[in-house]
Order: structure tokens, then C-alpha cells, then sequence
């Protein structure tokens, strides 16, 4: 595995992630190998920052000469107001996972995760969105940003369920009022609605932590689900979630969160480098010797 330049001086350009915890993550792993890989005097640095702390590491990271970093929990809503600048991406969000330090010394926050989904969906099933179907479990900042690139690809509805009714409401009126085209209603979370949002939409997405720990139940009610329908789980550990693998059981075609995790960081370094990412090093990286289900 690539680790970061041997020798680092004064030229080198550096990156980095803020979050608390940060030790998990794969993002340094990732972004010093694709370095490695294309001979780049830069480095990727992990930075552990309380939510107290955030104000003054913003300030310090830029003030240190820093040419971005990532955001991660719990810092992804809590420091827009510290940014000079958003994208619509971002704004439309309400989250940012990266930050670009631009030449004039201004903050410019961005969110690649809408991105990183899209790109993985395509690769894996060439699938596009335009006049398709959703129905989307959660309603959090990664629902948000499903759904936002949903409806900016032009996905003609999306369905949210979410445990707390309320949430899945806001964030339907939220992609409705942002993206007019877009038929975007909460459902309530609930077996009898779970399977009429399987017999409506043609992707599902689960946006929930469920599944993530051993012993968890699968997050959906899969009776209804078919060879036509497409199932995203956003989890990528264990890469074969309940979810997952009672879909594949039926046919469905899965996927999980780790091309969304590699093409969203792919996405954060070419805005920081202006350099195409080496996927396949960074694929690599992250996932050695393990297999997507299909």
C-alpha cells in the first residue's frame, strides 16, 4: 500500500481530512497512493478536530498554506458558516465533505458525495437516472445528497422514508422546492409502504447505518424486489450487507458504498489538483483483493 512522499519540503503541496474521530478513515491511504502513482510532490494528512476546535482549525488549515482538505462527522453541516463560498452542490446539500483553499485566500466548500454516487452507479450498471424511479431510505446528509443528484440527472420521482416521519417531509419539500421537475414525497416507514415504493421505483437506495454492525436486520421488507430493480447500500463495511445479500438472493442488481467512497475522494483530488485521479490505484487502495456484489 502507498503511503505518503518518504521526504516532504517546503514544495510539498499538502491535503488533508478534518473530522472526530479521523483515525478510520481510508482517505489518506487512498489520495497518497494515487500521489504515488502519478509522481506528485503532495501529501494527505489526517487531522483529529473536536466540534469545538472547528472554528480555529478551519482558520489554521488555511492560514498552514493547505491546497484543501475533506470534511467528515460531525463537521459536514457545522462549518458552512465558516466557508466563504458554496457551491450550489453544497448549498443545495446543506453539507460540505470538501474544501478547495483558492488562490485569493478564500474557502470554497463543495460536496463531492452526489458525484461519487452517481459515477459508481453508472460504472457498475450504466445506470443514468433521467425518468427513472427512486425510492431512497433515509433522510440524512447522505439521503441529501442522493437525492439532490437524483434530481439534477433528472430522475422523474423520488420516494423518502425515513424512521422519523418528519425528517423524510422536510427533505421532500426540500428537493421539491429546489428542483420543481422533480415529484419528491416523504412515506411513511412501515412495511405496506415499503412495498409500494418497491413496486414503484426501479432504484433503491439505503442512505441508513443499518446494516452496518453484525447482528442488524436488513433495513428494507425485500418482498417485491426483482431482477429489474437496482439496490444501492451506501455501506461499503462488510461489503455484503443483509440488505444486499437477500437482494442478490432475488436477482436484484447490488451495489454497495465503496465506489461511491472511491469516485466522491476521486472527485475531491481532481478539484484540488486539477489532475485526473488514478482509479484504479485508488480502487485498489481501498478495497485490496475484495469484490463489489454484483
Amino acid at each position: 500500500m502507498s503511503q505518503a512522499p518518504a521526504r516532504i519540503s517546503g514544495a510539498t503541496r499538502l491535503v488533508g481530512i478534518i473530522g472526530h474521530p479521523v483515525a478510520h478513515s481510508r482517505s489518506p491511504a487512498m489520495h497518497n497512493a494515487a500521489f504515488a502513482e502519478l509522481g506528485m510532490d503532495w501529501a494527505y494528512v489526517p487531522f483529529s478536530v473536536t466540534p469545538e476546535a472547528l472554528p480555529q482549525a478551519v482558520k489554521g488549515l488555511a492560514a498552514l498554506g493547505l491546497a484543501g482538505f475533506n470534511v467528515t462527522i460531525p463537521h459536514k453541516e457545522a462549518i458552512l458558516p465558516l466557508l466563504d463560498h458554496l457551491t450550489p452542490e453544497a448549498a443545495a446539500i446543506g453539507a460540505v465533505n470538501t474544501v478547495i483553499c483558492q488562490p485569493d485566500g478564500t474557502m470554497l466548500g463543495h460536496n463531492t458525495d452526489g458525484e461519487g454516487f452517481s459515477r459508481a452507479l453508472h460504472e457498475t450498471h450504466r445506470f443514468l437516472p433521467r425518468r427513472s424511479l427512486a425510492f431512497v431510505m433515509g433522510a440524512g446528509g447522505s439521503a441529501r445528497a442522493v437525492c439532490d443528484q437524483l434530481a439534477r440527472e433528472g430522475v422523474q420521482g423520488i420516494r423518502i422514508s425515513s424512521r422519523t416521519l418528519s425528517k423524510a417531509v422536510a427533505l421532500a419539500e426540500h428537493i421539491a422546492s429546489i428542483h420543481p421537475g422533480c415529484d419528491a414525497k416523504a412515506v411513511p416507514w412501515g412495511p405496506l409502504e415499503q412495498r409500494a415504493a418497491i413496486n414503484w421505483a426501479e432504484l433503491i437506495v439505503n442512505t441508513t447505518p443499518v446494516g452496518m454492525k453484525a447482528g442488524d436486520p436488513s433495513p428494507l421488507d425485500v418482498n417485491g424486489i426483482s431482477p429489474g430493480h437496482i439496490v444501492v447500500d451506501l455501506i461499503y463495511a462488510p461489503p455484503l450487507t443483509p440488505l444486499l445479500a437477500q437482494c442478490q438472493e432475488l436477482r436484484a442488481r447490488c451495489l454497495n458504498g465503496m465506489g461511491m467512497l472511491l469516485h466522491q475522494g476521486a472527485a475531491a483530488f481532481t478539484r484540488w489538483t486539477g489532475e485526473d485521479a488514478p482509479l484504479e490505484t485508488m480502487r485498489k487502495t481501498l478495497a485490496p483483493g475484495t469484490k463489489e456484489p454484483a
